[in-house]
């Protein structure tokens, strides 16, 4: 498997594993927004390459969308089969559409998560475990947890072909963002059906252990 793709070390201690995968047989080229059969379709430990649009909000923005929400307003972007991206850019370099784009804490938005995804959303990104609420909440809608190269934001933003503010300027890198991609490289972590990488990997690293 190439470095890009591993997930961090300090997540769960098991790089090893990781690298005996053949990413051949499990590489998988998917559309977003993520239509319901696909996100069905993707398995626990699949390598993904997303193209099209997906939405970039960190913890104040899903705080901002929150308060919306209780206020009974509408969100700045539907959820309907949306992804999010768990992500606060660099500044951009001349030339370039966006900066540095590493995936921040998905555990952050652990107490939003559930609520949006009952709305509709498809798809989170980020990295490190997510809450058996948010686990809940994902099989109940037949959504996908993904997890992207901490460490390596420089190198995603190579799969970022633009990036525009939609809502909540004034958050500066925390904005709502809506961007374009091309073969955007994520690993499913928890699919539709439950299963959840972290936990089969630990397991198969202890049993080499």
């Amino acid at each position: 498997m190439s470095t890009g793709m591993q997930l961090e070390r300090s997540e769960v201690k098991m790089s090893g594993y990781y690298n005996n995968w053949s990413v051949s047989d499990m590489d998988k080229y998917v559309k977003v927004p993520l239509s319901d059969e696909d996100a069905r379709s993707l398995k626990s430990g699949d390598y993904v390459y997303l193209t099209g649009t997906i939405y970039t909000a960190r913890d104040a923005a899903h705080k901002r969308m929150q308060e919306a929400l209780d206020r009974g307003e509408a969100l700045p972007i539907g959820m309907k089969n949306n992804v999010i991206y768990y992500m606060g850019p660099s500044p951009a370099r001349e030339g370039r559409p966006i900066g540095s784009a590493g995936p921040t804490t998905a555990s952050r938005m652990d107490k939003y998560a559930p609520g949006l995804l009952d709305l509709g959303l498809k798809g989170m990104i980020g990295k490190g475990k997510r809450s058996p609420a948010v686990a809940d909440a994902i099989v109940r809608n037949g959504a996908v947890y993904f997890a992207a190269i901490g460490g390596a934001g420089a190198l995603l933003s190579k799969c970022i072909l633009s990036s525009e503010v939609i809502a909540y300027g004034d958050l500066g890198p925390e904005a709502v963002r809506k961007l374009e991609v091309k073969d955007f490289p994520v690993v499913v972590v928890i699919d539709s059906q439950g299963n959840n990488l972290y936990e089969t990997a630990a397991r198969a690293y202890a049993k080499e252990g």
